[in-house]
């Protein structure tokens, strides 16, 4: 092997390495945020939702709202086709317009947060669809309702959601949409049951007058709404502790938003189907 091509491969190895360690794109909420969204919803559900939820999950792994939440996210995995075509229905961009959703311009073809909601509640609540098509509409109806909810899911283009704003917390390089994900969350060393009670037992907004189609746009302006707060985004990369103190409890208050739309959409489209 001459010296050229020994030098090249070492040059692709230390790329491949860096790329490993790359971040992987985030998630909203993370896991833990999504299964909390869905766990709070089901306490709200009526006794016909419950029901037809159950027929419509028997036969899954999991057959909870909690275990199919974050189906959508793990499709990147599971099914990268269907991943990349769902990719844009995460999240919507609106910050750079005032936090106004106008569809046209912030969702051409429908490929957006808000319209992927009101579009798969329409399969789910149509009994005239395959199981199937239902399942799966379901499945994105309770992951993309906790997405909306996310803050910066419906924040800036410029940035990329927060992906492209680093911050240092805790000593840690991580991304301002990453520590809203999941890492905020963390910070409290709660598991799922305990954070699950704990967000029990702030208000719960009022969400039982929805209808079909959903008011997803209205979610989505007022997720955007804090991420144009004063000092959301931080003037320095290395975060405080004063800035998880002041965010967290908004971060909360979105998970419980989003149970009590998550349960007024689902009633909305299967509490009278038959």
């Amino acid at each position: 092997m001459s010296v050229k091509v020994a030098g090249m491969n070492r040059i692709l190895f230390f790329l491949l390495a860096a790329a490993l360690l790359l971040p992987t794109p985030a998630h909203a909420w993370g896991a833990l945020g999504h299964r909390l969204v869905a766990s709070l919803a089901w306490d709200d559900l009526t006794p016909e939702t419950r029901r037809q939820i159950d027929d419509l999950l028997a036969g899954e792994a999991v057959p909870t709202l909690a275990g199919i939440a974050n189906w959508a996210d793990e499709l990147r995995d599971n099914d990268p086709d269907l991943g990349r075509k769902t990719s844009r229905w995460h999240y919507v961009n609106i910050g750079e317009h005032d936090c106004v959703y106008d569809l046209p311009r912030d969702c051409p073809g429908g490929n957006c947060v808000v319209e992927a909601i009101r579009a798969q509640a329409a399969i789910l609540a149509d009994p005239g669809k395959p199981r199937g098509e239902r399942v799966r509409a379901l499945k994105f109806v309770v992951h993309f309702v906790g997405d909306v909810h996310q803050p910066l899911h419906a924040g800036y283009a410029r940035d990329k959601g927060g992906n492209e704003v680093q911050v240092n917390w805790n000593g840690t390089g991580t991304n301002l949409h990453s520590l809203w994900d999941s890492r905020m969350l963390a910070s409290t060393k709660r598991d799922e049951a305990s954070y699950l009670a704990y967000l029990r037992t702030l208000p719960r907004p009022d969400a039982d007058r929805i209808a079909l189609p959903p008011p997803s746009a209205r979610w989505a302006e007022q997720s955007c709404r804090v991420v144009r707060q004063p000092g959301f985004y931080p003037p320095r990369a290395r975060l405080d502790q004063a800035y998880v103190d002041r965010y967290l409890p908004v971060a909360e208050r979105q998970l419980r938003a989003g149970g009590a739309a998550l349960a007024g959409v689902l009633n909305a489209a299967l509490g009278s189907t038959h």
